[in-house]
């Protein structure tokens, strides 16, 4: 009885929220936010300027390679994906929507965005005064901040846990700010994570390996609360009681879905970079210490 009056105030709450008594179609699922689209069509505009100012004067490929730029553009498309159209709409209604955008929010795109050198290819973009003054101020802290594995690991890990607390994702499913400030968190513990692994293979002391244990690590604890999720007996989250059926779900059912997309697909990038931190970490003691040439 107290679970099911607690589903229909939630249900009340969300709706209010988000202004439709039913699931959106497709042609319906966007979520048009400036909270969103500013940043987002700033970025973009910034960096397209940018790069043509960079490979004009460098030539294309030099400063950031081709692959980096497709890298970008292709977490540019996933964060459209999962905060524009169509997730963000039908996370609202199912927990296995809600949970694909946020794994794409922090597993995903942070390292395609990552890959195309955003701000240094956007400072480019910007006038000279403005690019100095951004470099002289923002610099040091960033890479100083990009060097600290563990507590990125650790923040990248507690972002993920705390925001699924039954209790948290139905106070964000009832305040758009929360909803806003829930995402951001996710991209920004996304970007310093993926950052700080990535820096690794920069520093001559550590090399790969502890951005390859950092990203197992990770992994790990992303398989094993998704794992919970798939395998538990009773639906967690009342807010999806009345929400998933909806969608033509079960509220069990939701979750099951929810934490099999947490527990394998959202796995791969942290395995794929781990394996590329890796083998480019193999390659780079390789070149340092070549294998001398042996006599016939």
């Amino acid at each position: 009885m107290a679970v099911a009056a607690t589903a229909h105030l939630w249900a009340w709450a969300a709706f209010a929220h988000d202004g439709h008594p039913h699931p959106p179609t497709l042609a319906q699922a966007w979520t048009l936010s400036p909270m969103v689209l500013v940043p987002f069509v700033l970025l973009a505009a910034l960096y397209a300027l940018g790069l043509v100012r960079l490979w004009r004067q460098a030539g294309i490929g030099r400063g950031v390679s081709v692959a980096g730029v497709g890298g970008f553009w292709s977490g540019q498309i996933a964060l459209a994906l999962a905060a524009i159209w169509p997730l963000d709409a039908y996370g609202a209604w199912s927990l296995a929507a809600h949970m694909a955008q946020h794994m794409l929010l922090l597993a995903l795109v942070p390292p395609l965005l990552l890959a195309g050198k955003p701000f240094a290819v956007a400072a480019y973009a910007l006038p000279r005064r403005w690019s100095s003054a951004l470099h002289a101020g923002l610099h040091a802290p960033l890479t100083r901040i990009s060097s600290w594995l563990v507590p990125a690991a650790v923040a990248h890990s507690a972002v993920m846990w705390a925001w699924h607390l039954p209790a948290a994702l139905e106070a964000v499913l009832a305040s758009a700010p929360l909803h806003h400030l829930m995402h951001l968190s996710f991209l920004l513990a996304g970007m310093w994570f993926w950052a700080a692994a990535w820096r690794r293979l920069r520093d001559p002391g550590s090399g790969a390996g502890g951005g390859v244990v950092a990203l197992l690590a990770v992994m790990m604890q992303m398989g094993f609360l998704g794992a919970l999720l798939a395998f538990s007996q009773r639906a967690l989250y009342p807010v999806y009681a009345l929400r998933a059926p909806e969608v033509g779900l079960s509220a069990l059912a939701d979750q099951q879905l929810a934490g099999i997309l947490m527990w394998v697909p959202s796995c791969i990038p942290y395995l794929a970079g781990g394996l590329w931190l890796l083998w480019q970490g193999l390659g780079r003691n390789e070149r340092r210490n070549p294998t001398p040439e042996t006599g016939p």
